[in-house]
């Protein structure tokens, strides 16, 4: 039995469009090819591995949904699938191409003019051009919409002032997409282009998760953006918002792609060990978590393959993807768990990669909205109050 069918216990893969299977296909390939055999050498020494880079672009994946200007315009069916593969193998890479592909060129795509998305966005899906989102502040996580970081118009410019933190990709980026408040209080998008004057960015160090891909803190002192870098159709928060719940779903996939691995590579590890004269996996009391860890990984399947066709169809809603991305996450989250104890001592070494899944889903687990942050959202959604703001919907 292949992996991919150990995980298709419904045999989901028949409502899936055969265009899509071969987009996942061909991801899965090169990442067991590429990823799996170097990211735990670069996961340890929390580098960001560029030699991955070349091949990567030769996917053809980047950009996901968006459509034209070389990008592959794909459904939002093949971006999860898409997503779920690559944190299969590796968060740190599902998480390089999150902030590439969906926060930076779905923001440039959705709320850039014309001339902005044919400037940008093909050298971003060749990559040879590699983005971030700036959004988040030291002091303004789940409250992003207070955000502090200012614009303020000079001339053919704008002078960025302020600090961002946990930006990925900030410090390799090309173009890194701040977002700040004008003169009038309008929360607008500045393209911010490497080598910018003003603009630093320091690698942040000490994680215990995500540690093959590299986050920033970023500080902006006085830092000058051409008046055309401002993206022209972003006049509100709203419009900041609009962005993150049209890229939260890929979130609850990638979160199904480490519950995935982790099964699959319990399952291997229990029928390969043998304790007490037979394999750990003939014992009662592995194979109950076994049973288990599969039928909550086909929710989970079933949760992010409708909820994508929602979207292709226009129909997701913010509240649909918030439900599912603090669904999955906290559900592969005590799979990745089980899955880690199943391993007994040899679950906290490198070598058999279910030390680093371990690790990196409790990021995964918190950003792009907090588990309670998204239960406020599916909560104003059912009930019609808020409970940030304390008004009706």
């Amino acid at each position: 039995m292949t992996e991919t069918a150990r995980t298709d216990f419904y045999a989901l893969d028949e409502l899936i469009a055969p265009e899509d299977l071969e987009i996942r296909d061909r991801v899965a390939d090169w990442c067991a090819k590429e990823v799996t055999p170097r990211i735990n050498d670069y996961w340890e020494r929390a580098e960001f591995p560029f030699e991955l880079v070349p091949g990567f672009a030769q996917l053809g994946i980047a950009g996901g949904t968006v459509q034209g200007y070389g990008s592959p315009g794909m459904s939002a069916v093949a971006a999860g699938l898409v997503a779920a593969e690559l944190a299969r193998a590796d968060g740190s890479i599902g998480t390089f191409n999150g902030v590439h592909s969906f926060l930076a060129m779905q923001s440039i795509a959705l709320l850039g003019s014309e001339e902005q998305r044919e400037r940008f966005l093909p050298a971003m899906a060749r990559m040879e051009k590699i983005g971030a989102f700036g959004l988040t502040e030291p002091r303004h996580g789940s409250d992003a919409v207070a955000l502090e970081t200012r614009a303020r118009r000079d001339g053919d410019a704008f002078v960025l002032d302020g600090q961002k933190k946990w930006i990925g990709n900030g410090s390799i980026a090309d173009y890194v997409l701040i977002w700040a408040r004008d003169e009038e209080g309008q929360v607008g998008g500045y393209v911010v282009e490497k080598g910018t004057p003003g603009f630093t960015a320091r690698v942040m160090t000490g994680k215990t998760a995500l540690r093959a891909v590299w986050q920033a803190e970023i500080t902006l002192d006085g830092a000058r953006v051409p008046v055309e870098n401002k993206l022209e159709n972003c006049r509100s928060f709203k419009d900041v918002s609009t962005i993150l719940d049209r890229t939260r779903y890929t979130v609850a996939w990638r979160a199904l792609g480490v519950a995935m691995a982790s099964y699959e590579l319990a399952l291997a590890h229990c029928l390969g060990r043998e304790q007490f004269g037979q394999p750990i996996a003939g014992y009662q009391l592995v194979q109950e978590k076994l049973a288990t860890m599969l039928a909550e990984i086909t929710n989970m399947q079933l949760m992010c393959w409708r909820l994508s066709s929602m979207a292709d169809a226009g129909r997701m809603t913010a509240a649909m993807a918030s439900l599912a991305k603090r669904h999955c996450c906290a559900t592969a989250r005590a799979i990745v768990a089980d899955a880690r104890d199943l391993f007994g001592g040899d679950g906290i070494l490198l070598e058999h990669h279910i030390a680093r899944h371990h690790a990196d889903i409790e990021a995964i687990y918190t950003f792009e909205g907090t588990d309670h942050v998204q239960a406020l959202i599916v909560g104003r959604e059912i009930t019609g109050l808020s409970a940030i703001s304390g008004r009706r919907r």
